[in-house]
């Protein structure tokens, strides 16, 4: 046992001195060998090489980040990322002297429900008396919210008998009244505190009770969910029925549960609304549904495969930076080699398609500027394919085949590089997916998509959403036509 122990420490021992960067025998060494197990430990190396060659590559493929995949920044730790490339000013944060103020605007005095005069009493030197008041007062406003009462009308349906055929008659509720106990405003309110608030049922009760003092229970939230969503549904599903006549629309998508189902919730955004629809398939069957064969506008998305045969892609270019960036940290030398040739136009577009945005450059001269960063990254993609390494022709044949996918936005006036606008109309939905878990049932799913549908709309079109839930309802107690949410409807 103890020439054991010595043996192993001896060998740890060795091990260690050894240094990483050589290897453990010289060719010398090798080379005077016998043959016969010199060609076989020559085996042995050539497969413990390949081993570690294809372990280093899945250790650099678990080390994603959102710089170089598609996860989102959420999933990164503040302590993991990287510092920042800009050097730091000194200046302490906050508002800089000199800085534009920004302060409440005072209201007009009469607007005002209270106004209280306050005079000095005496004199703040010699203590004499005054009195009267000054022409210019300071002014000096305070908000506060009232105490919150619900406001309770009873109607009283009296039933009459008829002199002359003894008929009992009841008068009917008025028009407009709902036959439930909840209002047109606290129908509205609880729809956007769980759809745009992100609240759970629960939460949501808890909310209307104590700071609403409006008796409340999770069940009953839950009526009136759908009471919000039978008010909204027409205006849903006319955005819907007008997505195929787009010209320009952003798809995207993400998972999400219904019950027990794996679900997804896409989000289609056009120029002045944005519809989201949750489906149990991520299949091409829900693009089919919605967009139908009349679509034949461009789409702004990533590169699933679902999004092939509909339409003209513009494949975003804010995804392929985030896979070039992969290829920059991957350990094979080839890739890294081609992410560095493929980055470095890629920033060029990102630079020139900003001057245009902002109007420095005509679209005329972002057309001459991207003629020769065009060509460059159609060659290295061409490069790419022909590599001779899996991973890089894998990535690089299909971008190279549809190519012209890459730059859709460089022929339609109108087309955004990136599919950015759905991600942003999309992070809501996650948030609320992250912290609720998905759907219970498929009436839950379709007041997901109704109401996530006319907040991100009512947003994008600088409308209260409040004000619109409310007039929604009010509609559809009164069984009168649905506000649209169209524009120059």
């Amino acid at each position: 046992m103890r020439q054991i122990d010595l043996r192993a420490i001896g060998e740890i021992s060795d091990i260690t001195a050894m240094s990483l960067s050589q290897p453990p025998i010289t060719p010398e060494q090798l080379a005077a060998l016998p043959p016969e197990f010199r060609a076989l430990l020559q085996v042995v190396i050539e497969h413990y090489e390949k081993r570690i060659a294809a372990l280093e590559a899945e250790v650099a493929s678990l080390k994603k980040t959102p710089r170089n995949s598609s996860l989102p920044p959420s999933t990164e730790h503040p302590h993991a990322k990287p510092a920042p490339q800009r050097e730091k000013s000194g200046k302490k944060a906050g508002g800089q002297p000199g800085h534009p103020k920004h302060e409440r605007t005072l209201i007009p005095t009469e607007r005002c429900q209270a106004v209280v005069p306050v005079t000095p009493d005496a004199c703040r030197r010699c203590g004499h008396a005054l009195t009267g008041s000054s022409l210019e007062p300071l002014r000096h406003q305070v908000w506060e919210i009232p105490e919150i009462r619900p406001v309770v009308t009873e109607y009283q349906l009296h039933r009459l008998t008829c002199p002359r055929c003894s008929a009992s008659t009841c008068a009917q509720l008025p028009t407009g009244v709902p036959l439930s106990q909840g209002g047109p405003r606290l129908v509205a309110l609880t729809a956007l505190l769980m759809g745009c608030f992100k609240q759970s049922k629960r939460r949501v009760a808890l909310f209307l009770e104590q700071v609403l003092n409006q008796p409340c229970s999770p069940g009953w939230v839950v009526k009136l969910q759908n009471q919000a969503t039978a008010a909204l549904r027409p205006a849903y599903q006319e955005l819907a029925a007008q997505l195929p006549t787009e010209a320009v629309l952003g798809i995207d998508e993400s998972p999400t549960k219904e019950a027990r189902l794996k679900s997804w919730l896409w989000t289609f955004v056009a120029s002045t609304y944005t519809v989201f629809a949750l489906r149990t398939t991520r299949a091409a069957t829900v693009l089919q549904e919605l967009l139908t064969e009349a679509f034949d506008g461009v789409v702004n998305c990533d590169r699933a495969k679902m999004y092939w045969k509909i339409g003209t892609p513009q494949w975003c270019w804010a995804h392929l930076k985030r896979d070039f960036q992969a290829l920059i940290d991957h350990p094979d030398h080839q890739a890294k080699r081609l992410g560095r040739d493929l980055m470095r136009p890629t920033r060029e577009l990102f630079r020139h398609w900003a001057r245009c945005r902002d109007g420095t450059i005509t679209r005329t001269g972002l057309l001459r500027l991207m003629r020769p960063i065009r060509q460059e990254i159609d060659s290295l993609l061409l490069r790419g394919v022909f590599s001779g390494n899996s991973k890089l022709a894998g990535m690089c044949e299909p971008l190279y085949d549809h190519r012209d996918w890459l730059w859709t936005f460089l022929e339609v006036e109108g087309v955004e590089p990136t599919n950015n606008a759905s991600e942003r109309a999309l992070r809501p939905a996650v948030i609320w997916r992250k912290l609720s878990f998905g759907t219970q049932s498929a009436q839950g799913s379709r007041f997901v998509e109704t109401i996530l549908t006319v907040v991100e709309t009512c947003h994008r079109q600088s409308r209260n959403s409040f004000e619109y839930l409310t007039a929604a309802v009010q509609a559809h107690f009164a069984d009168q036509p649905n506000p649209s949410l169209l524009t120059g409807a």
